[in-house]
């Protein structure tokens, strides 16, 4: 370990030296200070908190990464490249200290870049918050800096797949001409999102009905009010920015324990966040929640955020150590890829490969549309739209295990948790330890290594 400890700390006289870690203090902190002067918000302290952590955080994370990327490449492929690791090497330390020291002493500089950081924006929202009036103070507190949990009405996918493949069955039944792959697809497509419309859709002078589970914290939210999170589109146009009167029943209609709104007036397609008494769940620790549209035209509430219930979980400043936790695990992962990356390449090209791994990494949208669709063009269509049936089936195979592996660091969002007061709990932390660092990066870390092991030295010297 000592071996490995003067290894970290050569990387820190190496950042110092070159004024890295200062470049990066001032950069960060004055991302902290001026994002608050450019941003615009929508007036309220709501709007403006949520839009301060959003951007100050997401900065800090981007340029965290880019630097922990640029840092990891070069503090390996330079040291083999301006012949300084060969000193090192004639030393009783093995390469894989070598290695493990040069990621342990970025992700201290990176410890201590995010400490300055992160603690920059949570005493400048304090501050803001304290200065507030008690009213807004108190309402900013319990919609933002706080952490809620969240919970939504069961998932409908079985049903809608078995529910789909009925369907199906039955078109095959009265059709038995047969169809190619690619239209059975796009004709199982339509199903399947017809069936989804069918849940979210409103009617006019109708009602939808909503019975979220809440038994798990029945007596953690008992006499605690709670919030309703909505967003909505209209069916006449399903961009359409007007207002919508709607009536909400909350409540056991069964039970004396029921509230019901005044005529609310709620723009699309946009968030909502309006709170409900307390003490409004059934027996079994149920909510429900009632919804009558007394307009012309059918509302749109989707399945994934159409409505949530949030209730109060804990403090923010233990969330926000958290969600900061989880940014850490990413820049590990970065500076693990950065000296896996420099073990084997020069450094111009371990840098070039870092980020083209990185830019794959955050194309996840364009993989998803891939194995959705079935088809390398991510469209529906005839086979000829489509392509060559073999190339999109090694197009989606690839891509669904490209999907798994990066949702594997993906699966986690610290920053529209904190800006939204969602909870960010400590089983998600060591989630984000164990799958990030302990499986990806330690794979990556194995394989840096066993490359550093069979890479020789003396030929990087002889390319100089």
């Amino acid at each position: 370990m000592q071996r490995i400890l003067a290894i970290a700390g050569l990387t820190w006289k190496a950042a110092l030296r070159f004024r890295l870690f200062l470049v990066l203090a001032a950069l960060l902190l004055a991302a902290v200070v001026g994002l608050p002067i450019l941003i615009k918000d929508d007036g309220t302290a709501q709007g403006f908190t949520q839009i301060l952590l959003t951007y100050t955080l997401s900065a800090i994370t981007g340029l965290l990464g880019l630097s922990t990327l640029w840092l990891a490449c070069g503090t390996l492929a330079r040291d083999i490249e301006e012949c300084q690791i060969q000193i090192v090497a004639t030393k009783p330390v093995a390469r894989w200290q070598i290695w493990l020291g040069k990621w342990l002493g970025i992700m201290s500089l990176n410890a201590a870049l995010l400490v300055l950081s992160g603690a920059s924006i949570y005493g400048l929202l304090e501050w803001r918050a304290a200065r507030l009036p008690a009213a807004v103070q108190t309402k900013l507190r319990d919609e933002v800096l706080v952490a809620r949990g969240a919970a939504r009405e069961q998932s409908w996918d079985k049903e809608i797949e078995a529910e789909t493949q009925r369907q199906l069955e039955e078109w095959g039944k009265k059709n038995p001409n047969p169809i190619s792959a690619a239209d059975l697809l796009e004709l199982k497509h339509r199903i399947r999102e017809q069936l989804k419309a069918e849940l979210t859709i409103v009617p006019p002078t109708g009602n939808r009905y909503w019975q979220i589970d809440l038994s798990a914290v029945k007596d953690q939210v008992k006499d605690h009010p709670l919030q309703l999170r909505v967003k909505f589109n209209s069916a006449q146009n399903i961009y359409a920015s007007g207002t919508y009167i709607m009536y909400w029943q909350v409540g056991d209609p069964n039970s004396p324990q029921v509230w019901r709104s005044e005529p609310m007036s709620l723009a699309a397609d946009t968030f909502h966040e309006f709170e409900v008494p307390a003490n409004l769940l059934d027996d079994k620790g149920m909510l429900h929640i009632l919804l009558y549209n007394p307009n012309n035209t059918a509302l749109l509430f989707s399945l994934d955020e159409g409505l949530e219930v949030l209730y109060h979980e804990g403090s923010f400043g233990l969330n926000y150590i958290r969600g900061l936790g989880i940014i850490f695990c990413w820049m590990a992962l970065l500076a693990a890829l950065g000296l896996a990356a420099a073990s084997f390449l020069s450094f111009p090209v371990a840098a070039f490969f870092s980020l083209a791994v990185l830019t794959v990494g955050l194309s996840t949208g364009t993989m998803t549309n891939v194995v959705t669709t079935g088809s390398i063009t991510g469209t529906y269509g005839t086979p000829e739209e489509q392509g060559n049936p073999m190339v999109n089936a090694v197009a989606v195979t690839l891509c669904k295990g490209l999907l798994a592996v990066i949702n594997l660091a993906k699966d986690f969002s610290p920053i529209d948790a904190l800006s939204t007061g969602r909870s960010i709990t400590w089983v998600q932390l060591g989630r984000a330890v164990a799958q990030i660092i302990g499986l990806m990066g330690g794979l990556l870390a194995l394989a840096g290594i066993s490359l550093f092991y069979r890479r020789e030295l003396a030929a990087a010297q002889g390319t100089q």
